[in-house]
């Protein structure tokens, strides 16, 4: 698992979070995270630990204000700021409970499930691996050259599993699910490049071409 005092990219802190990344980059420019857990040296970073706080600000807005949701975020800093060289299972151990006169918040929850997701970051992290061997180093799932992007594609375009699994046979449910992981987490830039193999256990039913009507002039 990413150490809590780990730097995330901010498309890594987005998944981490479960928010978009418009909603990192918001947080970043509005200082709704203290600037104490943001790096902007060669991009936008943020501590992996403080995704919990990001997770907490956008759950919670339909039932605090903006203040009550920033008054606990700032009454957690200097805790988690104490807790960056701990790791994650002593500070899932620590207490989170923010009291502000009536108001009792427990970040506990969004603790663990940032925890769980960083969980799935470090696996979908160790499952990918590239090689100008394979594919041209396209990022491929290890022991295969399947094109994670080319799987998380299939997955955003609305493919059950079965089918998924049907067309890459050495790929199981949780392969498919972390492939996702991993482009949400590693946005492609620009437009993806297209492979010219086909995908393991494919088959070329036919190659006849048929012509594209033209229109009428």
């Amino acid at each position: 698992m990413p150490a809590v005092a780990e730097m995330l990219k901010a498309s890594e802190a987005a998944v981490v979070s479960r928010v978009s990344l418009r909603d990192i980059n918001r947080v970043i420019d509005e200082h709704i995270l203290p600037d104490a857990f943001v790096s902007l040296d060669n991009g936008r970073y943020v501590l992996a630990g403080a995704c919990s706080l990001i997770a907490f600000y956008f759950e919670s807005a339909r039932r605090l204000t903006s203040e009550e949701r920033l008054s606990a975020i700032r009454t957690a800093e200097p805790r988690l700021a104490r807790s960056r060289a701990l790791p994650w299972a002593a500070l899932l151990r620590e207490d989170w409970t923010v009291r502000d006169d009536f108001l009792t918040i427990d970040l506990l929850p969004f603790m663990k499930g940032a925890s769980e997701r960083l969980d799935d970051l470090a696996a979908a992290r160790e499952m990918v691996t590239t090689s100008p061997d394979i594919l041209g180093g396209t990022p491929v799932i290890c022991g295969s050259r399947v094109p994670v992007y080319d799987v998380a594609a299939s997955v955003a375009a609305g493919l059950s599993t079965d089918r998924i699994l049907a067309a890459w046979p050495s790929l199981d449910a949780e392969k498919v699910r972390l492939a996702s992981i991993y482009a949400e987490a590693n946005p492609l830039r620009g437009r993806p490049r297209v492979s010219g193999d086909l995908p393991e256990g494919s088959v070329i039913i036919t190659d006849r071409r048929v012509p594209r009507l033209r229109k009428a002039g």
